[in-house]
């Protein structure tokens, strides 16, 4: 059975912060594959309007290449509508019946489990991975399995504001993301 991290999220833009998340999963759980999942439209969270879903998915094909563990998986992307997670996995779970999937949510996710579409029926067909987040409980009543991540206090929505009032990137995603930014003109650039 092939084990994959499913690391979700609205990729808007990639950066080190996800990248790390993704290694140190695929490291401590002994996983074969890191599955990085652009979110559609996720019921909790708006994303850019002037991102396309394409630009996303280049952007993380950037900030991915030379990893041979990291892959992208847009089943989210293909479909129309809210994307609730339950039902996701129920059509990854059929798709690759020789997988068993790890759900990768950080601190700010495992808080919120509660208020998740059908989150009970969730728990049953995935196994939920929380790593830290600063300023974020970890504390829930759901079987989750912890992680331990160097934390590296860097979001995308920090990324955006610092991109549209001209501060600096560097060091916060890979170089060939911020190139692709600047290239075509993104947040503001």
């Amino acid at each position: 059975m092939k084990k994959v991290g499913i690391l979700g999220g609205t990729f808007d833009p990639p950066h080190y912060g996800h990248l790390l998340i993704a290694n140190e999963v695929l490291a401590a759980l002994k996983l074969d594959e890191i599955w990085f999942m652009p979110n559609g439209e996720p019921p909790h969270k708006q994303k850019t309007g002037s991102v396309t879903n394409d630009q996303r998915v280049h952007m993380l094909k950037l900030a991915i290449q030379g990893n041979s563990a990291f892959k992208i998986e847009t089943i989210e992307l293909n479909r129309e509508g809210l994307s609730y997670t339950v039902d996701t996995i129920k059509m990854m779970n059929t798709e690759y019946t020789d997988h068993q999937f790890f759900f990768i949510i950080g601190a700010d996710m495992i808080e919120y489990l509660p208020k998740w579409h059908k989150i009970d029926e969730l728990v049953k067909l995935v196994q939920f991975v929380g790593v830290e987040r600063p300023a974020y409980s970890h504390q829930t009543d759901y079987p989750i399995l912890y992680v331990d991540v160097p934390a590296i206090d860097v979001s995308s929505s920090m990324i955006r504001e610092r991109l549209t009032s001209g501060m600096t990137v560097r060091y916060l995603l890979p170089d060939s993301v911020i190139h692709y930014i600047e290239e075509n003109q993104l947040y503001g650039t």
